[in-house]
This record gives C-alpha cells, sequence and structure tokens, in this order.
C-alpha cells in the first residue's frame, strides 16, 4: 500500500467513525432531521426501518464498521461504497440548505452539504481505486484474449 493510502484512508474515515460513534451512542438529537426521512424511505422500501432511533442505530452502525475497515485498509473499496451510502440519508435530512430562511443557516447548511457531497466524491474514488492493480474486469478481458 502507498504512503498516500495509508495516511488518507484513515484521514478519511476519521469523520464517519467520530459521527458513527456519537450516533449510535446518543440518537435523540438526530431524531426530529431523520424523522421526515425515515417516514419517506419506510413508505418506498420496504426493507427500511419504520423506527427512526433504529434507523439512526444502523446506519451509525455502518458507519464505524465501514470507518474501521476503511481505516485499517481492509475492504477498502466496499467500506468506501458503503459508507458513500450512509451519506445519502444524512445530507437528505440534515442539511436541507435550500428549505432555510435565514441566511445564516442557509450559508452554513450549504457549507455541510457541499462537505458532504465532497466526501461522497472522494470515497467514490476509493470505491474505484485498486491500488495499483489491474481491475477484476481488466484481468477478465485479458484472460480471455490469452486463451
Amino acid at each position: 500500500m502507498s504512503l498516500v493510502r495509508a495516511c488518507a484512508r484513515p484521514m478519511l474515515a476519521s469523520v464517519f467513525l467520530c459521527s458513527g460513534a456519537d450516533a449510535l451512542l446518543n440518537p435523540r438529537p438526530l431524531e426530529p432531521l431523520a424523522e421526515p426521512v425515515v417516514d419517506t424511505l419506510a413508505g418506498h422500501a420496504p426493507a427500511a426501518p419504520e423506527l427512526t432511533d433504529i434507523a439512526i442505530r444502523l446506519n451509525a452502525a455502518v458507519q464505524v464498521t465501514a470507518g474501521a475497515l476503511l481505516a485499517t485498509g481492509h475492504l477498502p473499496r466496499p467500506a468506501a461504497l458503503a459508507l458513500a451510502a450512509t451519506l445519502v440519508p444524512v445530507t437528505w435530512a440534515g442539511h436541507r440548505f435550500w428549505e432555510e430562511r435565514d441566511e445564516d443557516r442557509r450559508a452554513q447548511q450549504r457549507i455541510h452539504f457541499l462537505k458532504n457531497l465532497s466526501l461522497f466524491g472522494g470515497l467514490l474514488i476509493v470505491a474505484a481505486d485498486t491500488g495499483a492493480q489491474p481491475s477484476l474486469a481488466w484481468r477478465a478481458r485479458h484472460r480471455l484474449h490469452r486463451g
């Protein structure tokens, strides 16, 4: 593993480890923000939890688990995809800047929204990173050509 990967993965994972652990231990402050998202998801996805505190804790558990995997370099690509998936409901619930009337709160929520968008992009890069090894698709194509 390169020095950049060895340093960058734990740095990227740190926000998920901290915020995930906090949400896992104390989901109550997040419930008012998460409830509309949980209700919407429960109505459209049969596997989605219907109870807000369960949904928050489930999302937090994924963040802590995938964050630990990413930080330690174990299964970094699936871990990054799992973390990216947790960002969607968190951003949708918590950073709806377009609904804010107060300009200062709108600006702050826009910053958090863009921060999460940036994290999402970084996680997609990690998910696509093969560690300088050929991808499975490349290996399969070249195996077929070699006969």
